[in-house]
């Protein structure tokens, strides 16, 4: 397998030398047959963990029934899903443009600012990823993703996180909408300072703006609340998911009002996947499933857990920076360069992802339970441990201080 994804596929991937073949909640096992704890769940996209029984009985009924249906025909799958994606929305959020990815969805976004406004212009953080098509990585902080493609849209401003002066002098008018993430993920699980979300949200309403929240990442649950915009109190006028809204199978979705859709107009935006009923049966029971078991309450009450745990882990190892984050999203910050110990780790029997090169990113499925939170966290303080030992040895017995 790894041979044969190596000779044919893109080398566009950190790839890890692991074949992973089945999943069950948040447990993964590899080709060998070996075990591991799944603290990357997918980047994210196993919300409800690996082959939740109700998204795989939603797909296999509608796969009996029909997979692809184009928009230009109606379609009970996506009329349901449609519906309760809009039940579950934040207020007044009651329609939605459905594509296939994070990156479309957030497309879509800045289409909408630009035909609602009139303006070009965009505000986004320092910090940001939104995606790597044109229009999302405009938006994306990273020069490393963003220079090998320039020129690309123009009219693009990046503000400091937490600015809110620098944001009111930036949103002139030339600029359409300010897009912000609840909690920056690629950027290292960065929270915005108390405030902050509340100032942006009053500077957009007060100079005619729209304010577009980023909850590829953060939404369904994962932070705490359904959507985490709600722990600052604020609804956006657009709102883009993807990720985990349809327990693995792709899909993208452009949350909004009825009134902020409908400013396109036939032919503006189309897709020939977008709203197919088989990513929107698997939506419905994913949105099901994380409401009816309270995911997001579980969520919070196990992020406690994960990030104590890890808060005192790292208390006893002198890598340790910080560990960070909001309900199971997570970071735990290292002095040091961390490849080494995320592959270590993998090697224990336990996945995480990263953000950077000092920091360990923790997104598992909100079904991870308290024991595999343990182990997983064990394993990491064994791999940062040897790390620890690796260092102070080629120093030669000293120890390495922690400034």
């Amino acid at each position: 397998m790894i041979a044969t994804e190596d000779a044919h596929g893109p080398h566009t991937y950190q790839k890890f030398p692991i074949a992973i073949v089945r999943g069950k909640g948040a447990l993964v096992w590899d080709d060998k047959g070996r075990e591991y704890i799944d603290s990357m769940g997918g980047y994210g996209v196993a919300i409800v963990g690996h082959s939740n029984p109700a998204v795989v009985a939603a797909i296999r009924r509608q796969a009996e029934k029909l997979i692809i249906c184009h928009g230009s025909l109606y379609n009970d799958a996506r009329a349901e899903f449609l519906d309760t994606l809009a039940r579950y929305s934040p207020r007044g959020l009651d329609a939605a443009f459905l594509s296939n990815s994070g990156a479309e969805a957030v497309e879509v976004a800045l289409k909408l600012a630009r035909k609602v406004t009139g303006r070009k212009g965009l505000v986004a953080m320092q910090g940001a990823y939104h995606g790597k098509t044109a229009g999302a990585l405009s938006a994306t902080w990273s020069k490393k993703y963003k220079e090998p493609f320039e020129p690309l849209l123009e009219g693009v401003r990046h503000v400091a996180l937490g600015d809110l002066a620098a944001v009111e002098r930036e949103v002139d008018d030339d600029v359409g909408a300010v897009i912000v993430e609840p909690i920056q993920g690629e950027g290292g699980i960065m929270l915005p300072p108390d405030g902050f979300f509340k100032g942006v949200r009053e500077i957009c309403d007060k100079k005619g703006v729209l304010l577009i929240a980023d909850e590829i990442q953060t939404g369904l649950g994962r932070t705490g609340k359904l959507w985490a915009m709600e722990n600052w109190g604020v609804v956006p006028d657009v709102m883009t998911l993807a990720k985990g809204l349809a327990g693995g199978v792709p899909i993208g979705a452009t949350v909004t009002t009825a009134e902020i859709l409908n400013s396109l107009k036939k032919g503006e935006q189309t897709s020939t996947f977008g709203g197919n009923p088989l990513a929107c049966a698997a939506g419905t029971a994913t949105l099901n499933h994380i409401v009816k078991n309270d995911l997001p309450g579980k969520a919070k009450a196990k992020g406690r857990v994960y990030l104590d745990r890890l808060k005192k882990m790292g208390a006893e190892h002198f890598l340790t920076r910080e560990a960070r984050g909001m309900g199971l999203m997570l970071a735990y910050e290292m002095r040091v360069d961390m490849p080494d110990v995320l592959n270590d780790s993998i090697r224990r029997g336990v996945i995480f992802t990263y953000s950077g090169r000092t920091i360990i990113r923790m997104l598992p499925p909100l079904v991870i339970t308290d024991a595999q939170i343990a182990t997983a966290v064990r394993l990491l303080g064994d791999a940062v441990g040897a790390e620890e030992a690796k260092r102070s040895h080629a120093s030669g017995g000293g120890a390495l201080g922690r400034d």
